[in-house]
């Protein structure tokens, strides 16, 4: 990437320790700048409406707002920030809540570094990046939730549209590659959504992947 044009980011976490180490470990990556730090839930909002960040990092348990009410902030807002969850917690209950908000990332803090700048690139460029543990929490869940209630079959555009959205690309971009208007688009996304139950694109992935629908690869977190 170009030094030029770095990946702006906003991190977000209460205990200034753990900033401190992640602030380093992304800005030691070369083409990602920390723009902002802040310590709790409610200055992370106020960040992302002044600074405009390409990604905010967030903890889950934060003052003021939660990581999840921060993300579902974004979405409601329609901010073109994307959403890294970066956490101590990989309890289902959070996981779920998270995806559901609209978070295109979960992250364990007990990640490797090379993973966490994995992610935010991943992020950055529209795609999904999951913790491999997180990653089969909600496969399992979504297994779990489908046991004797068979999805309606997606049709082969629907198919070709969340794989494509899998692989990172934006509305817009999808619509290009399918010539399609970007309203159509929303609109088969729509659709998967309501025949997979899912809430995210994250989650219609996976829901997909695991009816064999989607190749087991687009549910990774991508490689660097």
């Amino acid at each position: 990437m170009n030094e030029a044009t770095p990946i702006r980011v906003i991190l977000a976490d209460d205990h200034a320790v753990v900033r401190a180490g992640f602030r380093q470990f992304m800005e030691a990556a070369g083409d990602i700048e920390v723009i902002a730090e802040v310590d709790d839930g409610l200055q992370a909002v106020q960040a992302i409406q002044e600074q405009n960040p390409d990604v905010a990092v967030l903890d889950i348990q934060m003052p003021g707002l939660s990581g999840i009410e921060v993300t579902r902030w974004v979405r409601a807002n329609a901010r073109r920030t994307g959403v890294l969850i970066l956490t101590a917690f990989d309890d289902d209950p959070y996981v779920l809540a998270v995806l559901q908000a609209g978070a295109n990332g979960y992250v364990l803090k007990t990640a490797d570094a090379s993973d966490l700048i994995r992610a935010v690139r991943a992020v950055y460029e529209g795609g999904s990046a999951l913790d491999p543990a997180i990653t089969r929490k909600v496969m399992a869940h979504v297994t779990g939730r489908q046991a004797g209630l068979p999805a309606e079959r997606l049709t082969e555009r629907e198919l070709e549209v969340l794989s494509l959205a899998a692989k990172g690309y934006t509305n817009k971009a999808i619509g290009v590659q399918l010539r399609i208007s970007d309203r159509t688009v929303q609109g088969h996304l729509a659709k998967t959504f309501g025949k997979l139950q899912a809430g995210s694109r994250t989650e219609a992935v996976m829901r997909a992947v695991s009816l064999g629908w989607l190749p087991p690869g687009l549910a990774e977190l991508p490689a660097e």
